[in-house]
């Protein structure tokens, strides 16, 4: 079987509702498998390990979210910069930038991954952990760490593959680590007994699987974005480094958009254990696993719409960029709409996936579930907004719009509003922040 489509792709002429959909479909299924990932770790944790096993997982998924938004950032910014040099026919610093990317990012990675390890129970405290979970969020943390090198592969992987021309590639290189996770994820809880130790091994696993996906395709069936031979000279070494530094800038706001994830939970795994206690802690966890899966849809869509407006924006084709990028708004909003309506009709069906009805955290997640819900049609608008300045080099103001949605705004919005809606208000935060940040977004739009 061939997994390329290469020949499908033609991001200079083919029509824009075509050429976004031979992107978009791929990528949603990849990634959607990623979502069903999520969504079965937590049904086997939540039923092979409890409520605790879930909070356990909870609060160290800050540090799945910041390494995710590092191969985020390398990615987005290397393929930013290889889409404008490829539009301007130099296949050579194409090649370049993205090979820089990816040994940039495992050195980060790599030095993330001893740090973490070396601190694991200072880094711990700092996520909130208390003394009565600390044992059983560190059994699970420390064999999770080496996810965190394989994961920064496997993103800026897919980045780069999907610019190459092979969206089919790159939705395999999604589906088949997750699919790996999944059934490991299943034997290592159940029949071998080895609780949140197994589920961070078939984490690791089936990331190892996606990094060497990445590794093999650059390899052996890359196109034009193929490794490129570094120069080991001090020359070359500066030219890395300032390489490195623009993507870095132009992808920033791809790792605060993950950040913004892992601050969400952190910030929400404090106050609403401050407010309602372990299980509050356990009926967010829930919302936390929800999360990344919408996000996820939205992320598809501004993922899909970059290359074809980077690649044109580096042709000069500025009507080309509008429509891509009105066209991703119009598919995120009906998404958005969509998501909404299922989890404001259907909280019961939903929770009921992951905890039993006669638990307290239960109670709490389908009061909460509804009211967060108000926010994902605004999370939709945001995400295609920060995409489309990000693919046309605006870092600074992608990265602005991130920083309110997922900092600026949304800590305060934790602190004060339990303080006037209680517990109400615990739930409303998140939606806030996004409607305000939609708000900033569309006055710079319309200008």
């Amino acid at each position: 079987m061939s997994y390329d489509n290469r020949d499908s792709i033609d991001f200079a002429k083919s029509n824009i509702p075509q050429l976004f959909r031979s992107i978009f479909i791929p990528t949603l299924l990849g990634m959607l498998f990623n979502v069903a990932f999520t969504l079965t770790d937590g049904i086997f944790v939540g039923n092979g390990v409890g409520p605790q096993g879930l909070a356990s997982v909870n609060l160290v998924a800050p540090i799945m979210m910041i390494m995710t938004g590092l191969g985020m950032m390398f990615g987005i910014g290397s393929s930013v910069v290889a889409a404008i040099h490829l539009s301007q026919e130099n296949k050579k610093a194409a090649r370049i930038n993205v090979t820089q990317a990816f040994l940039a990012g495992g050195v980060l990675a790599s030095l993330l991954g001893i740090v973490l390890y070396l601190f694991s129970r200072n880094v711990l405290v700092l996520l909130g952990v208390t003394p009565e979970l600390m044992n059983m969020v560190h059994e699970y943390y420390v064999w999770f760490i080496p996810t965190c090198l394989f994961l920064m592969f496997q993103i800026i992987g897919e980045f780069v593959i999907r610019l190459d021309g092979s969206p089919r590639y790159a939705m395999y290189a999604n589906i088949i680590p997750a699919v790996v996770n999944i059934v490991l994820d299943y034997l290592f809880i159940f029949p071998c007994g080895m609780g949140l130790k197994g589920a961070a091994l078939a984490t690791d696993i089936g990331a190892g699987v996606g990094a060497l996906m990445a590794f093999y395709y650059m390899v052996f069936r890359a196109e034009n974005l193929r490794f490129y031979r570094l120069k080991c000279s001090w020359t070359s070494l500066r030219l890395t480094l300032r390489n490195v530094g623009y993507m870095i800038k132009l992808g920033l706001s791809g790792f605060v958009g993950e950040l913004a994830i892992s601050v969400m939970m952190l910030t929400g795994n404090i106050v609403f254990g401050r407010y309602l206690g372990e299980e509050g802690i356990a009926a967010y966890s829930v919302i936390c696993y929800l999360f990344p899966m919408v996000y996820m849809v939205y992320s598809a869509v501004a993922t899909s719409a970059q290359p074809i407006i980077s690649f044109n924006y580096g042709a000069g084709e500025n009507e080309r960029v509008r429509h891509t990028f009105r066209h991703s708004v119009v598919v995120s909003l009906i998404f958005g709409a969509v998501m909404t309506m299922l989890f404001c009709f259907l909280p019961r069906t939903i929770i009921g996936i992951f905890l039993h009805p006669g638990v307290a955290s239960f109670g709490y997640a389908v009061q909460g579930l509804p009211l967060y819900a108000l926010g994902f049609v605004f999370v939709a608008f945001n995400i295609s907004a920060i995409g489309y300045y990000q693919s046309t080099e605006q870092a600074g103001f992608s990265t602005l719009l991130m920083l309110l949605r997922g900092m600026v705004l949304l800590v305060p919005a934790f602190l004060l509003l339990p303080l006037w809606l209680g517990e109400s208000g615990l739930w409303l935060a998140v939606p806030l922040a996004e409607v305000v940040t939609s708000v900033v977004a569309f006055i710079r739009i319309r200008k």
